[in-house]
């Protein structure tokens, strides 16, 4: 245990702390981490440190030091604010948490979360879970802790706050029209243990209650609509661009094409007619909630 500058005590001085890796496929995030390690070097070499005597002042070990500066590991906050304090870089050093705060997340959690925040509407429907945007975060922690092969703790931490930052969408002004088609398996799974579940419930109650967002849930015993083939998306932008997917269709890949998306809308469409109105969807979340 070692002293930090500010007279707080740190269990993990010397020691990599648990940090996030870099993914050595997501090419643009690496060149950012990459450009931020750069700097910090270089502002710690016009200070005249060595990278150990900066890890002490910091209360980190030198190898992760050596680690950032190499752009081998995502720094977090905390750590930026240190490095800028112990190298008296005047804010330059902490102002790049800016520039880092998306690394963070996985590159298909990024893209996905910049799509989400350009929608003006957006239509899902899903089969298997809860969808990331009406998921609470111990729900989704509980949903991403069965993921196999197991996520390692940094991992799982990295999964669960790119799904939570998409939660934005809820605050952005003007809202988008947002549609959910949930099969009644997804509000009947206990995720994460009863009370978890229960939470889970009372937060779709709580979101169905906003004016821009309707949830609808597809009955177990309405086998006949299309959605059956798995998951769908819909997403449309103010230019008048869409993007969609569907578990079944074009390989589960992105698609644009206007004729494409139409497959989608109409699967869709048909999907949500044979649900449960909103009201309907409301009134079976409190029946559900009734019965746990």
């Amino acid at each position: 245990m070692s002293v930090v500058g500010d007279g707080t005590e740190r269990e993990d001085a010397g020691v990599d702390e648990p940090g996030w890796e870099v993914d050595p496929d997501d090419e643009p995030g690496a060149a950012v981490v990459a450009a931020v390690g750069r700097q910090i070097k270089a502002w710690r070499e016009a200070a005249g440190m060595r990278a150990g005597e900066l890890g002490t002042l910091m209360g980190y070990g030198e190898d992760l030091i050596y680690k950032v500066e190499g752009g081998h590991r995502i720094p977090r906050p905390e750590f930026m604010d240190g490095a800028d304090a112990a190298l008296g870089a005047g804010g330059k050093l902490a102002a790049m948490k800016a520039d880092i705060a998306e690394v963070r997340y996985p590159k298909k959690i990024r893209d996905l979360a910049r799509l989400e925040a350009r929608a003006v509407e957006l239509a899902a429907y899903g089969s298997h879970n809860l969808h990331g945007l009406l998921q609470t975060e111990e729900y989704a922690r509980a949903l991403l802790g069965t993921r196999r092969p197991v996520l390692s703790p940094d991992e799982l931490d990295r999964a669960l706050a790119g799904r939570m930052a998409r939660h934005s969408i809820f605050s952005r002004t003007p809202a988008p029209e947002l549609s959910f088609v949930q099969e009644e398996a997804t509000l009947r799974r206990p995720v994460g243990g009863v009370a978890v579940w229960r939470r889970q419930l009372e937060n779709l109650l709580r979101l169905s209650e906003l004016p821009f967002v309707d949830i609808q849930v597809m009955p177990t015993a309405r086998w006949d609509h299309p959605g059956t083939g798995g998951r769908i998306q819909v997403l449309k932008f103010a230019d008048g661009s869409a993007v969609g997917r569907a578990d079944d269709e074009f390989a589960g890949r992105p698609i644009s094409h206007p004729k494409q998306l139409r497959i989608l809308e109409l699967r869709y469409g048909i999907t949500q007619a044979r649900a449960l109105t909103p009201e309907e969807t409301q009134a079976f979340i409190e029946q559900v909630l009734g019965e746990t």
